[in-house]
């Protein structure tokens, strides 16, 4: 396993862990105002229920290793899937997390995809070999 490898899983996976703390406690209205408005389900349940999934993929891709390529997918899979409240900020002119412009929602849309691309390669998706 590459180092480059190694430290993309577990910065990211750390920074999952950081970011669903902060679903559950300082930035939960932060979170809330993401939430599309034509999303069925609740507020504050979509952004409780997206934090602790937060937390299980992020310590997940620290704490097993050997399962890197499932949570990698998993865990890319999760970005693509809350893609489009990235989209709905934008469209619905909402503020969060500093994003007071459309310009920097817009801005904001292609580190998704980056995202996406981290975690499959943090989960050894784009290996050389199978020694890598």
């Amino acid at each position: 396993m590459s180092i480059a490898r190694t430290g993309v899983r577990l910065a990211l996976g750390a920074a999952m862990v950081g970011a669903g703390v902060l679903h559950l406690t300082v930035a939960r209205e932060e979170f809330q105002a993401q939430v599309p408005d034509w999303f069925p389900l609740g507020e504050d349940f979509t952004v409780v229920a997206s934090g602790v999934v937060e937390i299980g993929l992020g310590a997940a891709f620290v704490a097993l290793p050997s399962r890197r390529r499932t949570v990698g997918l998993l865990l890319a899979l999760f970005y693509v899937a809350i893609f489009p409240g990235n989209i709905a900020q934008y469209v619905e002119h909402t503020d969060a997390f500093g994003l007071t412009t459309d310009r920097a929602r817009f801005i904001r849309l292609f580190f998704q995809p980056l995202l996406v691309l981290a975690a499959l390669f943090g989960g050894g998706w784009f290996r050389r070999s199978a020694d890598d």
